[in-house]
């Protein structure tokens, strides 16, 4: 699924777009991406309207037409952004597409797994208003990440991380290169850390989450070899710092990797042996 930083690369590929006016809509009215959307105003609104403003939170987009119409997107696991040219014709999997005078901006999802919204108001609608802290912002502070420790005191780091209402836009990858980078178990108890290590662990988010944008999030670029990206994608990778064999097994229900002689664990060695 994409994080943080392909969200942030797909919402540019509508740049082409930005200041010029929709002159018509193709939309695959009925298919689930549009629950809870009201399609006919979506096209209806939209027409003639310039795209005014292209926002990412964590894994949400958001696009402002004219001054009051806001379409979100959510691309799920399979859910695409592409802009092609104006003579573009829609495919079985181009769910929504935004046509002006030189390009079609276009919404793919082969699996029906992303949403599109869409609202008329003034002011931005609540479904991003209520959205949790930017892993940036001032209130996503190392404070506020201990309270969230401690609140889920009991809780492995990794299944931890990946709750979107406190670390919006952090996925598996970028959990795993966290964890990595702090020399933290997966398994780790959220509660056993301690304050210093929550602040080391703050900023590293902040770092990772930072690079990250940088060079996926702008031109689709690889993080740095020395980082556990590269190297967590298939069984017998190695460890880019100790060059020891990377573990590959579920946690928290999702396929997580680590180095087993750098991520020293805090929890009893029999609830997870590697």
């Amino acid at each position: 699924m994409p994080e943080l930083a392909e969200v942030r690369y797909f919402s540019q590929r509508w740049l082409p777009g930005l200041g010029k006016r929709i002159t018509r809509v193709h939309i695959h009215a009925g298919k689930r991406v549009f629950r809870g959307t009201q399609t006919a105003a979506l096209s209806r609104s939209l027409v003639g309207q310039p795209l005014g403003k292209i926002q990412t939170h964590g894994k949400q987009m958001m696009f402002r037409f004219g001054k009051d119409r806001w379409l979100g997107v959510h691309l799920g696991m399979t859910g695409r952004l592409s802009a092609k040219s104006a003579t573009h014709l829609p495919s079985r999997h181009d769910h929504l597409i935004l046509y002006t005078s030189r390009h079609a901006l276009v919404f793919e999802d082969p699996r029906l797994f992303g949403r599109i919204r869409f609202d008329r108001s003034p002011q931005p609608p609540s479904w991003w208003s209520s959205l949790p802290p930017d892993l940036f912002s001032r209130d996503f502070s190392a404070s506020r990440l201990h309270g969230v420790f401690q609140k889920r005191a009991r809780t492995p780091l990794k299944p931890l991380l990946l709750l979107q209402d406190f670390f919006p836009g952090i996925g598996n990858w970028m959990a795993d290169e966290i964890l990595w980078q702090a020399s933290l178990h997966p398994r780790t108890a959220a509660g056993s850390v301690p304050r210093p290590g929550v602040v080391r662990l703050h900023g590293i988010i902040r770092k990772v989450a930072r690079e990250a944008l940088a060079r996926i999030g702008r031109n689709w670029s690889n993080p740095p070899r020395s980082w556990l990206f590269l190297h967590r994608w298939s069984d017998g990778g190695r460890c880019p710092r100790c060059r020891r064999q990377l573990v590959r097994r579920p946690v928290g229900g999702r396929t997580t990797c680590w180095c087993p002689f750098c991520q020293n664990a805090t929890l009893p060695r029999r609830r997870h042996r590697a």
